[in-house]
């Protein structure tokens, strides 16, 4: 088996002890390359070249960015039935998308679940969810694994990007949330969410879209969202009509319950949907994954079943 193994030696919780113990044990058991990545983008373009010179796995050490640009970068020349297998060993502070595999979250565990993993021949498909490109701004698709929203967690992504110089963590994305929500940096505009088979719904502030359950983690306790999402099903919404004190917290409350049922006047949720369109009377941020990726007036954001084989 030829395998690529893709670094991020900034992400929060990687090592270069954690990176070589990684390598060597993937060593043993393949034949492999590894990259270790210089600057945004460049796990992106390794999982591809690796796509492209018919790599058979493509291992992505690092946080929930680093796993999205692999995927993107596995999938950057269309869904094929030959693209490589993706493994994920976790180092940064969320890890969403390999904790929602259960993955576990220790990387020398997940290397030594990876390695049984790859001997047994063990690994699953899972749906991801696409943001279809915009032709004024975009060439291609974006992909997203656990999750992507319009509206206050994009305004908070950029809230953290402005803090390059501080290392990203969860306390930094808590407390950037926090000051986002009391003080917003700007008036965000009323949204207006389209889903086939239901009424056009209007007025609200903000929309969140899940790939999978649970939409993050803050420290070892999910947050849910839309708990009867899942790798296999449609995409979940979660969408609110006003960011008034009491509702916000009512649905926090609920967030981090262990059912995560939700529920309440001011609410818009949606499971097991195959897509979702978002319209903004003025341009409102967009992040998938916990990556920025710009303003947008309309996004849609599709669902797409088995799009990828992941060793687990």
């Amino acid at each position: 088996m030829r395998a690529v193994l893709v670094v991020n030696p900034r992400a929060t919780a990687t090592t270069p002890a954690g990176r070589d113990v990684l390598a060597h044990a993937l060593a043993s058991e393949v034949k492999l390359e590894v990259v270790e990545t210089d600057y945004r983008g460049h796990a992106l373009l390794a999982a591809r070249a690796a796509a492209a010179d018919g790599a058979d796995l493509v291992v992505a050490h690092g946080g929930d960015g680093t796993v999205n640009e692999v995927v993107n970068g596995l999938l950057a020349d269309g869904l094929r039935p030959d693209l490589p297998m993706l493994g994920v060993v976790p180092g940064g502070s969320a890890n969403v998308f390999a904790r929602a595999l259960g993955l576990p979250r220790n990387p020398v565990d997940a290397t030594h679940q990876l390695l049984r993993a790859i001997d047994e021949r063990r690994s699953r498909r899972v749906g991801l969810g696409r943001v279809e490109p915009n032709v004024a701004v975009e060439t291609g698709p974006r992909w997203f694994t656990f999750n992507a929203g319009v509206g206050l967690d994009a305004d908070v992504v950029a809230g953290v990007d402005r803090k390059r110089g501080k290392r990203a963590s969860q306390l930094l994305y808590l407390r950037v949330a926090v000051a986002e929500y009391l003080r917003p940096k700007h008036e965000r505009p009323d949204l207006t969410v389209l889903v086939p088979g239901h009424e056009p719904v209007s007025g609200l502030k903000l929309a969140f879209v899940s790939n999978t359950d649970p939409w993050t983690y803050l420290g070892d306790r999910p947050v849910r969202l839309s708990p009867g999402t899942t790798f296999e099903g449609g995409l979940g919404l979660f969408g609110l009509r006003t960011l008034g004190l009491p509702t916000v917290a009512r649905h926090l409350r609920q967030a981090l319950s262990p059912s995560g049922k939700q529920k309440g006047r001011k609410l818009v949720g949606l499971e097991d949907v195959p897509l979702v369109v978002v319209r903004a009377e003025e341009p409102a941020r967009l992040q998938v994954d916990g990556d920025l990726i710009g303003e947008r007036t309309e996004v849609v954001f599709t669902s797409v079943p088995d799009a990828l084989n992941v060793v687990v």
